[in-house]
């Protein structure tokens, strides 16, 4: 498989071990677990113990589970993983994410079980397209995958929402945002011509790009509280 003719950047050759790698987007997974660190960084008070749990909850919830679901969807990543495997990955990862909220919130806030039940709730919705499509779409994308982790993490160091909070959601938002216009056309002009044109190109590094700056950031960030 040549790089014009895969299905992302990111995706390796089809089969075996790499299908798995493939499937976790690890760019893009990278990038939304930036935001649990925003979260955890802006809380008056430096909880490294639930960025764990809120990192683990998040790449279980939308590194796993979202995009197992994702691949059922038409295999959009051309993997060979098995069906049953990737309903298989799916359901464990979303109950793994869940009991990791649920737990967490039996030592902070119960409030915090509001922002479980929807991240559970729009994993399945989005990437099943379920309710013809109606969650699937990229202000559904905007706040699920940039917004949610910002404040399901910031609450759960803070228990409150405060502004910093609001503002840093709506920052990442804004971020998916633009991720979602700039992988539109990448995404659809490699699946269906499997070549970027010169303009797809910039758009991709676009992506690349602000993927690693996002995580460039989280690591700032948390040097900044750990120092």
């Amino acid at each position: 498989m040549s790089a014009t003719t895969r299905p992302a950047f990111y995706a390796l050759a089809p089969g075996g071990w790499r299908d798995y790698v493939t499937l976790l987007h690890p760019p893009y997974t990278a990038w939304h677990l930036s935001y649990v660190v925003l979260g955890a960084a802006l809380a008056p008070e430096w909880r490294p113990g639930v960025l764990g749990l809120a990192l683990a909850a998040f790449f279980l919830g939308m590194g796993v589970a979202a995009h197992a679901l994702d691949e059922l969807q038409g295999r959009p990543l051309q993997t060979r993983i098995g069906r049953r495997t990737l309903l298989a990955l799916a359901s464990v990862s979303l109950l793994g994410a869940a009991a990791i909220g649920v737990g967490t919130a039996l030592h902070t806030s119960l409030w915090l079980l509001v922002f479980v039940a929807v991240g559970a709730f729009i994993v399945v919705a989005y990437n099943l397209e379920l309710f013809g499509g109606a969650f699937h779409g990229t202000l559904w994308f905007a706040l699920a995958w940039g917004a949610l982790p910002v404040l399901a993490t910031y609450f759960a160091a803070a228990e409150a929402i405060r502004g910093e909070a609001v503002f840093a959601a709506v920052f990442a938002a804004l971020v998916s945002w633009a991720q979602r216009v700039l992988s539109t056309p990448v995404r659809m002009q490699r699946r269906q011509e499997g070549a970027l044109t010169p303009l797809g190109r910039q758009f991709e590094l676009g992506l690349r790009l602000l993927s690693a700056a996002m995580v460039a950031l989280a690591v700032a960030l948390v040097l900044l509280r750990v120092t």
